[in-house]
């Protein structure tokens, strides 16, 4: 398999640190609201990249944090007259609904942060007592300027930092770039340290998750959207690089952004879509296809245009399985579980090029063609038609289609034989009453 790196902005063989095995980490949601949209890519992107992994005999290790503990969430539970903890657990429940309905496997551990407290305050003290960080007014600042290479996975210079309009000003930092370990606060729910009462900063959250979670300073794969490569990503790596005296990770991945209409998402344009509306219009099979339709690394546009067309490439292969399974039961024809090794094969080298999932489509559709081909022969090689949709059913897994296998009753069958006389019959009024009621139930 081969993966963009991040980090070397560049294709590199993934080469895992323990053979046969994958430790991934991916960035969640900070709790304070309903998933958007934008929120299922990586979801949806690392799923699949888990999913192909297993497919080729590795045991992964998924991890992905919640964030439980932020201003936001406390401004909501002031608002509401309701604890942080039961805001955060309103929406921990809305995302976890969310990946179900994407089928969405589960990450293995999902940390809280205010589940991590005492680690994370051990760590920020250690920072301190190593004189990467320092202690102005209760709160905790990084020295960035302690770190050799610092913006070298988000490509950042560091003299275009320092004067750089995203630097926000503040007189208390010993340099601009420094960030905040630790926030000292009188408000909402807050954690006692040798350093005050506060709460502590994002970045420190995912570094201390990982070394406490895996039982290791180093994985495999960090991955999370693009928005995160700095300054977030950037900052987990210094701290990590300061105690650990590690890269985090070996490989960075991250997904491109959300488009709708050619327009950025963003609330300040009012076109933020909840993902739980979304799937309830689209399903969750159509809305996992249109999030694969694209690269990962490159931005996805959402349109009606795209939406129409994932819909149609998605039927396209859920009626031939369809087909084949109301044949198959049909004609008495016996099931296997033996696959064509050679479209499995076909469909894993082009995944493995970097989670192409567009090539992985066209072999999809390659598969498709073949079985339409063999159905079309007078005498049908069943085994043949059995073993090419085992390996369909393979690799609709990867990207994450639900398919359940349909089961005719005795009354679907006399249906089906009730069509197909009518039809060989000449009587038309009678089949296409029994097509319409065989289209009712979704069985053609």
């Amino acid at each position: 398999m081969k993966l963009y790196n991040s980090k070397t902005n560049g294709i590199e063989e993934f080469v895992p640190i323990t053979k046969g095995h994958v430790d991934m980490y991916v960035c969640g949601p900070t709790v304070y609201n309903h998933p958007h949209l934008g929120n299922t890519r990586p979801m949806i992107v690392f799923d699949t990249l888990r999913r192909l992994f297993q497919l080729q005999g590795y045991t992964v290790k998924y991890v992905s944090n919640y964030t439980d503990v932020d201003d936001k969430i406390i401004n909501k539970a002031n608002q509401e007259n309701l604890s942080e903890a039961m805001i955060a657990q309103r929406y921990i429940d809305a995302y976890q609904n969310v990946r179900e309905s994407l089928n969405v496997k589960l990450p293995d551990e999902t940390p809280r942060v205010t589940e991590t407290m005492d680690e994370i305050i051990a760590f920020i003290d250690k920072l301190i007592k190593e004189d990467y960080a320092y202690v102005i007014d209760g709160d905790v600042y990084f020295r960035v300027s302690k770190i050799d290479n610092y913006g070298e996975l988000s490509g950042q210079k560091l003299e275009d930092l320092q004067v750089g309009a995203r630097i926000e000003e503040n007189t208390k930092k010993e340099n601009p770039l420094d960030f905040a370990l630790w926030k000292t606060t009188d408000m909402g729910i807050k954690w006692q340290t040798p350093w005050g009462l506060g709460r502590p900063g994002w970045h420190t959250e995912c570094v201390v998750m990982i070394n406490d979670v895996f039982g290791k300073n180093i994985i495999d794969i960090h991955g999370g959207g693009m928005d995160l490569k700095f300054p977030h990503h950037e900052n987990e790596v210094a701290q990590s690089k300061a105690i650990c005296h590690s890269p985090l990770a070996n490989y960075w991945l991250h997904n491109g952004m959300l488009n709708f209409d050619g327009e950025k998402m963003s609330k300040s344009l009012g076109n933020v879509v909840w993902a739980k509306d979304f799937i309830k219009d689209l399903g969750g099979n159509l809305v996992r296809w249109l999030m694969l339709s694209a690269h990962y690394r490159m931005p996805l546009n959402i349109s009606d245009q795209t939406v129409e067309t994932a819909k149609t490439e998605l039927n396209k292969v859920l009626l031939v399985l369809k087909q084949i399974d109301v044949k198959q039961q049909l004609m008495d024809i016996k099931d296997h579980d033996q696959n064509d090794e050679s479209s499995i094969n076909r469909f894993v080298s082009a995944m493995n090029e970097d989670i192409n999932t567009p090539n992985g489509f066209m072999e999809i559709f390659e598969t498709v063609k073949s079985i339409n081909k063999a159905m079309r022969n007078k005498d049908i090689d069943w085994h043949n038609v059995i073993a090419l949709r085992n390996s369909l059913l393979s690799m609709i897994d990867v990207m994450g289609i639900k398919y359940e296998k349909l089961s005719l009753s005795s009354e679907d069958k006399e249906l089906f034989m009730n069509w197909e006389k009518a039809r060989t019959n000449k009587d038309f009024a009678s089949a296409d009453h029994y097509r319409k009621e065989l289209m009712d139930k979704e069985l053609i």
